[in-house]
C-alpha cells in the first residue's frame, strides 16, 4: 500500500536516491532539507511530479509538514568528514533536536520512523566484523565526535521514544556508501580517488593505507533502507557491503580501472580515523532477505561517469 513519506535530508546524496525509489514504488514523498550539504539539483528532476513536495527547512528548528504522514525517514545530517567538521554545532543540533522533531512528527501521526544511523557509532572498533550487538569504541571529545555522538544520541532518543511512547521505530546503521550524486567536493574516499585519478593528480592515501573500508553502492543501500522501513524490525540493523578493501587497494583499483597515470601519495592519518570497518549483515540477510549485489567495479564505473559530468571532466583524459 502506498503512503506519504517524509524524507528529512531528502536532497542529499543518499536521501535523494531514497526519494526516487519511494516514488517509483508509488509513495508520495515530502522532501525536507536546509540545503546546507544537500543539493537542489539532486531532486530537480522531481519538481514537476504531483506526488513530490520539496520544503526548505532546518529540521533542528522544526518540521513544517502538514497533512497525513505514514513514515518519516531521518537522513538529515552532514555525513562526510569535511562537512561535519566544518559544521560541528549544526551536526550535533540535527542529530539531537532534528531527530526529536522527526520522532514527534511520526508519533503524532502513528507513523513509522526510520533513523539513519551510521557505522561511525562503532568508532575505531576492537571487534571485527562489527555486529549490531557491539557497543563501539568512540572518542567522545575527539573532532569526529560531533558526528559519532550525534548519531549515538539519535539512536538513544529513538529507543527512548519507542520504549516510553510506543513510537514505531527502526534504526539502520549505514556503512560507507558511494554512487552518483556524491558531490565533487564531498571529501569521501571514493569521490576523492575518482576525481584525482581523472585529473591525473596523486591519490591521497592517509597513513600506510592498511586501514579498511567496506563500500556499498547506493542502489543496494537504498534497497536495504526500504526493506527495513517495510519490516517490523526495530534494530539496529547494519546495512552495508561486507566486502572489505584496504584504502590502498581501493586507490590501486581506481587507478587501474580508469587507466590513470596518477601515483599514490601518502599523508598523515587524521585524528581518530578508524582502522577497520566491515559490517556483519547476518541480521539483514536473515530478517530482511537483503544483501548487496553491485560489484565494486560496476559501482565505481557508474560513479566515475557521474562525477566526470558533474565536474566537467572527460573519462580517460
Amino acid at each position: 500500500m502506498s503512503g506519504r513519506v517524509v524524507v528529512l535530508g531528502g536532497s542529499g546524496f543518499l536521501g535523494s536516491h531514497l526519494c526516487d525509489q519511494l516514488l517509483a514504488r508509488g509513495d508520495e514523498v515530502v522532501c525536507v532539507d536546509d540545503l546546507s550539504t544537500g543539493r537542489i539539483a539532486n531532486v530537480a528532476h522531481l519538481d514537476e511530479r504531483p506526488d513530490f513536495t520539496f520544503i526548505e527547512a532546518d529540521v533542528s528548528m522544526g518540521i513544517p509538514v502538514d497533512g497525513p504522514v505514514t513514515a518519516v525517514c531521518n537522513l538529515a545530517s552532514p555525513a562526510s568528514p569535511p562537512d561535519y567538521l566544518a559544521l560541528p554545532l549544526e551536526t550535533l543540533a540535527v542529530g539531537s533536536e532534528g531527530t526529536r522533531h522527526g520522532l514527534e512528527l511520526a508519533a503524532r501521526h502513528g507513523a513509522r520512523f526510520l533513523m539513519a544511523s551510521t557505522s561511525e557509532v562503532y568508532g575505531d572498533p576492537e571487534v571485527h566484523p562489527q555486529a549490531e550487538s557491539y557497543w563501539g569504541r568512540v572518542n567522545p571529545i575527539g573532532p569526529r565526535s560531533v558526528y559519532d555522538e550525534a548519531k549515538r544520541f539519535a539512536e538513544a532518543i529513538t529507543m527512548a521514544h519507542h520504549r516510553t511512547l510506543g513510537t514505531d521505530v527502526a534504526i539502520v546503521r549505514i556503512f560507507n556508501t558511494y554512487g552518483p550524486r556524491l558531490r565533487p567536493d564531498d571529501g569521501r574516499v571514493v569521490s576523492n580517488f575518482l576525481l584525482q585519478a581523472m585529473r591525473g593528480e596523486p591519490l591521497t592515501v592517509y597513513g600506510d593505507g592498511s586501514q579498511t573500508r567496506s563500500l556499498c553502492y547506493v542502489e543496494d543501500e537504498v534497497r536495504g533502507l526500504i526493506a527495513l522501513l517495510d519490516s517490523d524490525l526495530v534494530g539496529p540493523v547494519n546495512i552495508g557491503n561486507p566486502d572489505e578493501y584496504t584504502v590502498l587497494q581501493l586507490a590501486q583499483t581506481v587507478i587501474a580501472q580508469l587507466n590513470s597515470a596518477s601515483v599514490i601519495e601518502h599523508r598523515p592519518l587524521p585524528t581518530d580515523d578508524p582502522t577497520r570497518r566491515r559490517p556483519d549483515i547476518t541480521v539483514a540477510r536473515g530478517e530482511l532477505g537483503w544483501e548487496p549485489t553491485t560489484s565494486l567495479e560496476d559501482g565505481l564505473a557508474r560513479t566515475a561517469a557521474y562525477l566526470a559530468t558533474d565536474a566537467g571532466l572527460t573519462l580517460g583524459s
